[in-house]
């Protein structure tokens, strides 16, 4: 036990070692996007913060994945049945499939859900990396699931291998006894851990969450990291990660994402230093400098210039005068209108932010829906991958062991996911504008042409893409056809 604690303290030294090549970036990134924040300790820095440009576009960012992706208080998510199911057995599974799907997503609008995702997003957006730790709440609360958004600062990753995800998650974290006696009720703790009457002393506590070999289960390690040794409180093996890790975008051979913070940081900090040159130039143009001649009168450490002073001067002497200035500071405003707009431009703000007019049509609608599943096309699939999918996993497997869910898997053969959130509705609505507009060519040219019509295939696909559930969704029509078709004789 005690060489596995110290094979678990030495990984993650490793991993920390190789964390810090992206420390500096990830400082300028919190520093001028996200200030005064717990990461990095960037509550204690120096930087004066002249422009919010963006602050405000990281913000909004933030709030618009939220929106697209996981909006609170609505169906983002759902389960249908797998391709490797019958007809007759997927037409039986879909309403529990849909009822279930019902049951998950009220835990998840009970519980912190909404507070700490918006959180984990802006981290995503500013560093390029968020981590939310998905834990089970205790018996009795409103919720069966509970959130943490985790600073980056105390997260450290490890990619698969061979696998380009990550499945290798490190926490550190320093609890107090009673802490620790809290957060791990049934953990054996040291004996010199419990001999300290020290109250206020904290321990070293890396958590570990890696895959276990080749087996579909998750490998959960704590251990109290000390000085000389290394003491496991916790060794299990879990159905899902309770770390869930996910990345804006990454280049090939990286570990953690590259935010478009990163790719703004140039001209953030540029702007920030045209502001600052603005307004020292402002407080020049209000109070002026001033000259005057060395008379032995006129004293310039006891000038106050306020309304009604009187400035002594000698006879003769110019007295005080101001200095002109040798040039006019106008450009810049030209300069920082580029920048802010460069800013808004790499954080999506021109593309995702609220819409001017009051009224759209259609047409306009289906293009600014489109222009925005392109734009985010790569950053959706890779956070669907990385996040909604071990999301729903980890919520489904806390479930299934409550007895709340039936007892199946979500493998994607016989129980598959099914994504309705807006930003996967906006992907499906060019498939479903186009086969509208074949239904109504085709219904347009005559019998002949509207003969090559499946409007029943044709229901069942716009329902889907529209992320109608699948109950609701017929899959067999004969049944209903043949008796319509006794009704009309009978008539």
């Amino acid at each position: 036990m005690t060489r596995e604690a110290k094979d678990i303290a030495q990984g993650y030294a490793q991993a920390r070692s190789k964390r810090s090549y992206w420390e500096g970036v990830w400082r300028d990134c919190y520093a001028f996007a996200l200030p005064h924040s717990d990461a990095f300790q960037m509550r204690n820095t120096t930087a004066q913060i002249f422009d919010g440009t963006a602050m405000d576009a990281v913000d909004q960012l933030a709030s618009s994945l939220l929106a697209n992706l996981t909006p609170p208080w609505s169906m983002w998510f759902g389960l249908k049945p797998g391709p490797e199911l019958s007809q007759a057995e997927a037409e039986s599974l879909a309403p529990t499939l849909e009822g279930a799907a019902r049951v998950m997503q009220a835990h998840f609008d009970r519980s912190n859900f909404a507070v700490e995702m918006h959180q984990a997003f802006l981290d995503l957006v500013t560093a390029g990396t968020g981590t939310l730790l998905f834990e089970e709440s205790a018996p009795g609360q409103m919720s069966a699931f509970k959130f943490m958004a985790l600073p980056l600062s105390t997260v450290t990753l490890e990619e698969g291998a061979g696998t380009g995800r990550l499945e290798k998650c490190y926490r550190e974290t320093q609890m107090t006894l009673e802490q620790l006696r809290i957060r791990f009720p049934k953990a054996e703790l040291p004996a010199s851990v419990m001999r300290d009457k020290d109250s206020e002393k904290t321990f070293t506590v890396i958590e570990s969450a890696q895959p276990d070999g080749d087996k579909p289960t998750i490998h959960y390690s704590v251990v109290l990291s000390g000085e000389s040794e290394h003491a496991m409180l916790v060794d299990a093996t879990i159905p899902a990660s309770p770390f869930i890790a996910f990345r804006w975008a990454k280049a090939p051979g990286d570990t953690y994402g590259r935010s478009p913070v990163m790719k703004a940081l140039p001209d953030i900090k540029t702007a920030n230093k045209v502001v600052e040159l603005i307004l020292k130039n402002a407080s020049i143009a209000v109070t002026g400098i001033w000259q005057a001649d060395d008379d032995g009168v006129l004293n310039p450490a006891t000038i106050e210039l306020t309304p009604g002073t009187i400035i002594p001067k000698a006879v003769g002497s110019a007295g005080l005068k101001p200095l002109e200035m040798p040039g006019r500071f106008d450009v810049s405003q030209l300069v920082l209108e580029d920048l802010r707009s460069r800013i808004r431009h790499a954080l999506l703000i021109d593309r995702l932010g609220q819409i001017g007019a009051q009224r759209m049509t259609a047409t306009e609608v289906l293009e600014r829906s489109g222009e925005m599943a392109l734009l985010l096309g790569a950053t959706y699939g890779r956070l669907q991958s990385e996040l909604l999918t071990p999301l729903i996993q980890r919520g489904w497997a806390i479930l299934r062991r409550r007895g709340e869910v039936p007892d199946v898997s979500i493998d994607g053969r016989t129980v598959q996911l099914d994504y309705r959130s807006p930003l996967a509705r906006a992907q499906g609505q060019r498939g479903v504008q186009n086969t509208i507009n074949w239904i109504t060519t085709s219904l347009a040219m005559g019998p002949e042409a509207a003969a090559a019509i499946d409007l029943a295939a044709s229901a069942r696909f716009i329902g889907e893409a529209l992320g109608v559930p699948s109950d609701l969704i017929r899959k067999d029509l004969s049944s209903l056809i043949n008796a319509g078709e006794d009704n009309a004789q009978i008539s």
